[in-house]
């Protein structure tokens, strides 16, 4: 691993360390709906209109151009002040608009690209069915080619924000006899079409804080040029969207629960007083677990920017992703504890309990712990398959 700042790298992050303290806002951040939707899209807006949208991103497309070592002091310096989560940009910035970049058409990233850093689009992701659990080559969800149009017929289920979305990364099967990996196709969706169906999903923070729909497609007409890389080609080009997830899309989320861990020690030095939180016993073990933990996947994200850096593909982002993932449940775990019964008496909007609920599906989204798992046997360790 070679990571090391230069002083370029310092003066960017003294840089962005000024704009974020003089421009972030502290209102607070609604859970759902369009209120949602209006607070992530003008926040976006407001790094792109600072200069600070799309560190990584390519220069001619709206980006700065700059390299993922400045991406990583971007997110850094991000998490240190506690600026929003706008995670209603989450998919567009971080799965849809590296795709593209990477396999998309010039004219599918000089129409989308833009519009995703100026905060004037919203994106979901359509890979997910029911009755598939896991398994996403199993996928039903048909297209038929009629002229220059696929028309797409199925359901997507567990789509994060669809009902808030502009536009759908939509994973479809184009050619039913090929074998189960091969005969997809990648294709961008306009939520607006006729014959979607948008029903809403109940779960612990539903109905007040609806976050999941499900997807009905009926004779839904998608042009051919909306295919993303090759037709039929889908499952590789699924594989690079969730290898953006797995890996430089986490980065942000481990270095702001390291940020939150921090403020979870205060929290408990405040209730339970003392010099240190370790005055409570079982607390502060978990506490000291936590920060070493963080302190672990802190290594591990730099291992994977300067392994990205270099042109090293690889599975290691999957090790990433899973423990980070088991790292936030028991952050948002340990959070509750410390504030103890006051947790029951916090009003619905509470972040720590919100958080708290919504932190059951990291383990599930991006492809399950096991999954991760499998990944890590077959791919790093050189495991037989199961």
């Amino acid at each position: 691993m070679d990571l090391d700042f230069t002083a370029e790298d310092r003066q960017f992050r003294e840089d962005a360390r000024a704009w974020l303290m003089a421009n972030v806002t502290r209102e607070p951040r609604p859970h759902e709906g369009r209120e949602l939707r209006e607070y992530d899209l003008a926040w976006q807006r407001k790094q792109y209109e600072g200069g600070w949208a799309g560190v990584s991103w390519p220069v001619e497309y709206g980006g700065l151009g700059l390299s993922l070592t400045r991406q990583l002091i971007w997110f850094e310096e991000y998490a240190r002040a506690e600026a929003p989560d706008n995670h209603l940009c989450f998919v567009g910035l971080n799965h849809a608009g590296p795709t593209l970049i990477a396999k998309g058409s010039e004219e599918q990233k000089a129409y989308h690209l833009p519009r995703l850093l100026k905060g004037e689009t919203v994106w979901c992701q359509g890979f997910s069915e029911p009755n598939a659990g896991s398994d996403l080559g199993s996928l039903r969800t048909k297209a038929e080619i009629d002229g220059d149009h696929l028309v797409v017929n199925g359901s997507k289920i567990w789509t994060s924000h669809g009902h808030l979305a502009d536009f759908q990364e939509l994973l479809v099967r184009t050619d039913p006899d090929a074998p189960k990996h091969k005969g997809i196709s990648w294709v961008i969706c306009d939520m607006t079409t006729p014959g979607m169906d948008l029903r809403p999903i109940n779960i612990m923070t539903a109905p007040h804080h609806q976050h999941f729909v499900q997807v009905f497609y009926d004779d839904v007409r998608i042009p051919l040029s909306n295919v993303v890389g090759d037709l039929n080609d889908g499952w590789k080009v699924a594989m690079s969207t969730l290898g953006f997830e797995r890996g430089t899309a986490q980065i942000k989320d481990q270095i702001r629960y390291a940020v939150l861990v921090e403020r979870m020690i205060e929290e408990a030095r405040a209730r339970f007083g003392g010099n240190s939180p370790l005055s409570k016993d079982e607390i502060g073990s978990r506490l000291a677990q936590l920060r070493a933990d963080m302190a672990a996947a802190r290594a591990m994200t730099y291992m994977v920017v300067s392994r990205a850096q270099a042109g090293i593909q690889g599975s290691e982002a999957s090790l990433m992703r899973a423990m980070v993932g088991e790292v936030q449940q028991r952050a948002r775990r340990l959070a509750l504890d410390i504030i103890g019964p006051d947790a029951l008496e916090n009003p619905e909007d509470d972040d720590r309990v919100f958080y708290y609920l919504r932190s059951y599906s990291i383990t599930i989204a991006a492809g399950t712990a096991e999954v991760q798992r499998n990944i890590i046997g077959e791919r790093v360790l050189g495991l037989p398959r199961g």
